[in-house]
């Protein structure tokens, strides 16, 4: 295991590295992403991931990323989302029985909490929200659904996420939110690595 902060290769192309602890994941990223010869660069929870051409790695790649990981510069302002959620999906009964709570108050604590994203993945857009009251957190479903509808909000583990297409899932479905996309191809992801996000439960 690599020691936190310290590049080491990851195939030909790539290398990786634990954060650091307390790293801002957001500034990681901005500050990988701008070494010369850089093609991308992945930030997760835990690790950091560069990627280059291998014919022409980052001149002195060593140093320059090691400098960008422990000299990040300013923090970019977080960004903050209020996404309003059609509460009432059919795993809210579950997620009551569970948990032990009413219903109305997996509603309530799910909409209360502010999550922050911790990371970005699965699908195009599928942003990982930390922050879920602890009180909520279910494992996955024990059969995977073939099919979530896109805006789909839902619970797993600790964290909460809205699915941005239909796809295959296990996780708990909370809700649908309204007038949300996540992922746009023009513009990219609408949430990013440290953004701020509130849901707001919409009347029913």
């Amino acid at each position: 295991m690599s020691e936190d902060g310290v590049f080491e290769p990851f195939g030909d192309a790539a290398r990786r590295a634990r954060l650091p602890e307390g790293a801002d994941t957001r500034a990681v990223l901005e500050a990988l992403r701008r070494v010369p010869g850089v093609m991308d660069a992945l930030v997760s929870e835990r690790h950091a991931l560069v990627t280059f051409d291998p014919g022409a790695p980052p001149e002195g790649e060593e140093r320059a990323l090691q400098r960008a990981l422990s000299e990040q510069g300013a923090r970019p302002p977080a960004r903050e989302h209020r996404v309003r959620v059609r509460y009432g999906a059919e795993d809210i009964d579950d997620v009551a029985r569970v948990t032990g709570l009413p219903p109305a108050e997996v509603v309530a604590r799910h909409a209360d909490a502010t999550y922050v994203v911790a990371l970005v993945g699965f699908l195009p857009g599928f942003a990982y929200l930390r922050g879920l009251d602890p009180l909520l957190v279910v494992p996955r479903r024990s059969s995977p659904r073939p099919r979530i509808p896109a805006l789909s909000v839902a619970v797993a583990g600790p964290y909460s996420a809205v699915y941005p297409f239909a796809s295959p899932g296990g996780w708990n479905l909370l809700g649908v939110a309204v007038d949300f996309t996540p992922f746009d191809p023009c513009s990219g992801a609408a949430l990013g690595l440290g953004d701020r996000v509130r849901f707001v439960a919409e009347p029913s």
